[in-house]
């Protein structure tokens, strides 16, 4: 599918979410009953969280950064057992600690991190975590992390009702104060135990419930950051090395090659990002496009940001495209103190 087939159709799914019309097909009719008997049999190989171990990783990061009278920062996570960091036995392994310690380096401020995602969820569970983010009005998240999407598409949830769900956790999350970054759906097709044909389907799925993602989340003011193939040829060449144990969510060196992508976009809404590289990049291809076609661009190629933009034009709004230099993580502290601030 090209990148502008690919607008066209998310645009089409943003329009159904936002306006409450019905689903939007993601395969024909003739191959659900394909898609469905070997997503089955996927998810039984790879068992999907039957039994989900996720290291607490919640508490305070870079606590030698702490100064009397001033507030740590509040990174919450929100989303599936890629958010949580299901498949690895640590808690510094996590996606959570991997951020929260590689914003307080950069910020040299310290970090309380909280983890409200659930492994196995949906984006209709978004609403329920929502709520438990933002339970003491007096610790609103200075940033939120989602990442979300692929139960939706292994459970078949209709794309429009998986944007509207995610787009409603954004805007409650942006009206209470709270920036908000959005890891979009991953790229499924890169799953070892998903054979064809369903590779191609559940890749297809995957880049269009994306790509909608995208374009909903930057209408409510959240950024987008596209985790695509889980960022990279690194995943598709190393597919032992980064993915864990059952062959389906991420290993520690999987979580701390999407935590790198993710954090400049984290600092960046944070305002810790250099000022200079927040300006468009022409030798990097980024730029000022139409929000659908920056989403369907940024659905091909992982690690990329999408955010919105001030001008509009005929084609409705528009969004900058980044491609973002990856930084080295620091070493993530092994437990975090549990003293919030």
């Amino acid at each position: 599918m090209t990148s502008m087939s690919r607008a066209r159709v998310a645009r089409r799914i943003a329009a159904g979410a936002a306006y409450g019309g019905g689903g939007i097909g993601l395969a024909g009719a003739a191959t659900v009953g394909l898609l469905v008997a070997q997503a089955q049999l996927a998810r039984r190989r790879v068992g999907n969280g039957a039994t989900p171990h996720v290291p607490n990783a919640d508490g305070l990061y870079g606590a030698a950064h702490t100064v009397p009278g001033e507030p740590a920062l509040r990174l919450t996570m929100l989303g599936d057992s890629t958010a949580a960091g299901q498949g690895v036995h640590r808690a510094g392994q996590t996606p959570g600690a991997l951020l929260a310690s590689g914003i307080a380096a950069l910020a040299e401020r310290p970090v309380g991190l909280s983890t409200v995602a659930t492994p196995g969820a949906r984006s209709d569970d978004l609403d329920r975590q929502v709520t438990l983010a933002l339970a003491d009005p007096s610790r609103v998240p200075d940033i939120c992390v989602i990442m979300v999407g692929a139960n939706d598409v292994t459970h078949r949830m209709p794309p429009t009702r998986s944007v509207r769900h995610l787009a409603s956790a954004v805007r409650r999350l942006r009206t209470a104060g709270a920036e908000v970054v959005v890891g979009t759906c991953p790229d499924l097709g890169t799953i070892e135990p998903v054979q064809q044909p369903l590779r191609w389907l559940a890749r297809r799925a995957s880049r269009q419930l994306a790509a909608a993602q995208t374009i909903g989340v930057v209408e409510q003011g959240g950024r987008t950051v596209s985790l695509g193939d889980l960022l990279g040829p690194e995943f598709a060449a190393n597919p032992r090395e980064l993915f864990g144990p059952d062959s389906y969510h991420p290993s520690a060196e999987g979580y701390a090659t999407a935590a790198m992508a993710v954090l400049p976009t984290v600092c960046a809404a944070l305002g810790l990002w250099p000022a200079e590289e927040e300006r468009p990049d022409a030798a990097r291809r980024e730029g000022f496009l139409p929000v659908a076609r920056a989403a369907a661009e940024a659905a091909s190629e992982a690690g990329t940001e999408v955010t919105a933009a001030t001008p509009t034009g005929p084609r409705g709004p528009w969004a900058l495209l980044k491609r973002r230099r990856r930084r080295r993580l620091p070493e993530a502290e092994p437990e975090p103190s549990t003293q919030h601030s």
